[in-house]
């Protein structure tokens, strides 16, 4: 019986990362969860447990860090963009990087003056911007995105004009409460749309 090792793939889930600019007295904050996934030939990795050839999951929470340190956040595509050219570049074992990022919202508290806190934040909104950034080769895409983005309108909404049969109960109007909760997701056409400022 042949056994044959198919695709795979291992990272790091979960590296919390909040980054403080303090380039100036008005502080900027990035608060991101990050999965740093990498492919490659790790066969005798899984197969006679030679490790030569594996970037540890503590160096790739630790490159995230560094990256983080050396270059700043900024978008996160930018940020994601960067890591899987990295990995990709730096370790000719790793033919490919998945990097998925996710951005958490903080809003600046009002100071006494009345304006914006230059560095007094709270937890903004439950809205998740999302990313993901893969690499193979020379070939790259991006994935972005947001969940849990709740809007509500008080009014201006209508729902009228449909069938009323035999099991419908609701009442037509022509003013209500409209809520709803988004998730959605964008491809870019390409890579070139997103600046990679430091590298």
């Amino acid at each position: 019986m042949a056994i044959s090792l198919g695709y795979n793939q291992y990272g790091k889930a979960e590296v919390r990362l909040v980054h403080i600019d303090r380039s100036t007295s008005v502080h900027q904050i990035k608060d991101v969860n990050v999965t740093s996934q990498l492919t490659g030939d790790f066969t005798a990795t899984h197969l006679t447990g030679d490790n030569s050839a594996v970037i540890a999951t503590d160096t790739q929470k630790n490159t995230v860090y560094a990256l983080a340190r050396l270059h700043g956040v900024g978008p996160i595509e930018e940020f994601a963009l960067r890591m899987a050219r990295y990995f990709v570049d730096k370790y000719p074992q790793v033919k490919g990087s998945r990097q998925e990022v996710e951005e958490y919202s903080w809003n600046r508290i009002s100071s006494a003056a009345g304006g914006p806190h230059d560095h007094a934040f709270t937890r903004g909104s439950a809205e998740v911007r999302t990313t993901v950034v893969t690499k193979h080769g020379a070939g790259e895409a991006i994935i972005s995105g947001l969940r849990e983005l709740t809007v509500l309108k008080s009014t201006g909404s209508e729902f009228h004009g449909f069938p009323q049969v035999e099991y419908t109960s609701l009442i037509e109007t022509s003013d209500r409460i409209l809520a709803t909760a988004v998730c959605a997701r964008w491809r870019y056409l390409g890579v070139e749309h997103v600046s990679i400022q430091g590298s």
